[in-house]
């Protein structure tokens, strides 16, 4: 597959954040993998739940089983594209199954996997392919399309899907971390309104969040530009 152009990480690193702030958007690939977790712990919650009634669904889920396994070890070329030991692979069991709830769960990791691979418009394809609505795997899988849009040089997508991502969350762990990032994006880009309305966000809804510590140098800093 050919190699996809990406930007480089559009927010400034420099600017002055907070060391867990500036971690989250700095090592991104493990912000990811954070995200995989999520999917990994909810998406056993869904699947699993429901494949005993459906003989299509255990086979699916058997498929996930092994990949997920090479998703945990970080080897996505092999998780995404399969083995030479009977794993056909995420793309694969999506394709296969399209329509079970593994299915949806292996367009899911193929999406992420792309993104940790920097194939920022493959991992945008096949998260958009993900339509499953639950409070915590849909949420998270917007916020990982939101970092795409990033590295993509699509800002704006990128912003707006961030705060997509955080309203659908809605929640003290997940919010404060996409509106951070849609905030810094909006500056980025000179909308420091919309960048005072995310941070403004965090102080008023997350306000026990950890983000919420700070947030004032945020506001004030966006306000005055």
């Amino acid at each position: 597959m050919a190699n996809q152009k990406h930007t480089q990480d559009p927010l400034d690193l420099d600017e002055a954040m907070s060391a867990s702030e500036a971690f989250i958007i700095k090592y991104k690939n493990k912000f990811l993998i954070g995200i995989a977790a999520i999917v990994i712990v909810v998406g056993g919650f869904l699947g699993y739940k429901n494949f005993i009634s459906e003989p299509n669904e255990i086979k699916a889920a058997e498929a996930l089983f092994k990949g997920e396994q090479y998703f945990g070890n970080s080897s996505y070329e092999i998780a995404l594209n399969g083995d030479s030991l009977g794993y056909e692979g995420f793309l694969k069991v999506a394709d296969e199954f399209s329509g079970t709830d593994a299915g949806e769960l292996a367009n899911a990791y193929a999406g992420i996997c792309y993104a940790q691979l920097g194939q920022y418009e493959n991992a945008v394809k096949y998260l958009n392919k993900f339509s499953a609505d639950d409070h915590l795997v849909s949420p998270a899988i917007l916020g990982t399309m939101g970092n795409c849009y990033a590295q993509l040089g699509e800002l704006d997508k990128a912003a707006a899907t961030l705060v997509k991502a955080a309203d659908k969350a809605n929640s003290h762990a997940l919010s404060p971390i996409y509106l951070i990032q849609a905030g810094q994006i909006y500056e980025k880009l000179g909308k420091n309104s919309e960048a005072v309305n995310a941070y403004k966000s965090i102080k008023d809804k997350y306000f026990n969040s950890y983000q919420a510590m700070d947030i004032d140098k945020y506001i004030e800093r966006a306000s005055m530009k």
